[in-house]
């Protein structure tokens, strides 16, 4: 594990008394650190607002605004409750200190302050930051933004809730051959680029893509975050992701390297949104009918030759700018019922 305790960080000091100000500050200085000063509560909320702490060392009793209440102000402000506190104060009272504590403060530690005990838990408490600084970067580069904003909203626990939104699965077609017939590496930079063009067409129609299955993907519209038009959204994204698949096939027949094709699948509905997996290991997905819908009718995007394909609840979403075509009610595979399936004009 990298240690951080002896590495310089940027720390707010907040104390009434002048005195205690600069004195602390000279010592957090000769540590190393960057210090900033506010006489008050009011004044350091300003600043956290403002600028980037990487620690605060809080004053219980002062003017306008107490500790107490910036305590209160910080677990209430989703960008600023998990930064590090450390009170410093010559109030007593275990009641205090638990106060403090269910506040969200790291430590409470009384006036005269011990500068080898306050150079100890400075250390301790940059350690934790620094961790759940790492985790939130993890969170962030393995989850959409979307769901990381859930994440930090909402905490993390296994189960769902049931929503009313679109899913959209896509595969590339004929992928297997085509991965045969060359190299690895040529293979994974494929995948790399298909990828990254999918991902943009769905996020900037508001989608999610909440699993990838080799050369196929599922997104979702709708979850966690509402979107009342998911539907016209989520056909949207398919019409994008096919424009941007022909543009990308130019490309490669430029560079003499074979075209690829996609199929797409779309249905909307009620479903079971949240993690599913294990609290080591966990992923946010939708479950149900319509989920196993729209798998069913990407898959059949290879039997009715079409390139998008969508259920009726779908269809009746759909703003009037976006054509589709009736099918019939069609027997998928897997299904009990029949479904009435529509082609999207122009995928």
């Amino acid at each position: 594990m990298r240690d951080v305790r002896h590495r310089a960080a940027r720390l707010l000091v907040v104390d009434d008394n002048k005195v205690n100000r600069l004195l602390l500050a000279r010592n957090l200085e000769l540590q190393g650190h960057s210090v900033a000063l506010a006489e008050n509560g009011r004044v350091a909320l300003e600043m956290l607002r403002r600028e980037r702490f990487d620690l605060l060392l809080l004053d219980m009793e002062m003017p306008e605004m107490d500790g107490f209440q910036v305590l209160e102000q910080l677990v209430g402000d989703l960008q600023l409750r998990d930064l590090p506190v450390i009170v410093t104060s010559s109030l007593e009272g275990i009641h205090n200190v638990v106060r403090c504590i269910e506040l969200g403060a790291e430590d409470y530690l009384t006036k005269p302050v011990n500068p080898v005990l306050l150079k100890a838990r400075i250390g301790a408490s940059l350690e934790k930051k620094w961790l759940r600084d790492q985790q939130k970067d993890l969170v962030r580069r393995f989850a959409t933004p979307e769901v990381a904003q859930h994440l930090q909203e909402s905490g993390f626990a296994l189960g769902g809730t049931r929503v009313r939104a679109s899913v959209l699965f896509s595969d590339i077609r004929d992928f297997t051959p085509l991965a045969e017939s060359q190299p690895p590496e040529e293979t994974i930079e494929l995948l790399n680029t298909y990828y990254t063009l999918m991902f943009d067409a769905i996020s900037d129609h508001g989608g999610i893509v909440s699993m990838m299955m080799g050369d196929g993907l599922m997104a979702i519209f709708g979850a966690p975050v509402p979107l009342p038009d998911h539907c016209a959204s989520a056909a949207r994204a398919a019409l994008e992701m096919v424009q941007l698949v022909e543009l990308f096939n130019v490309e490669r027949a430029a560079a003499a390297k074979p075209q690829i094709r996609i199929g797409i699948g779309i249905a909307s509905g009620e479903m079971v949104a949240g993690y599913t997996g294990t609290n080591d290991r966990a992923t946010y997905t939708c479950i149900g009918n319509t989920v196993n819908r729209a798998a069913r009718l990407e898959a059949h995007t290879k039997i009715a030759l079409r390139t998008i394909l969508i259920d009726d609840d779908t269809r009746a979403g759909l703003s009037a700018d976006i054509r589709s075509e009736a099918l019939g009610s069609l027997a998928l595979k897997g299904m009990v019922a029949p479904v009435d399936v529509f082609a999207v004009a122009g995928g």
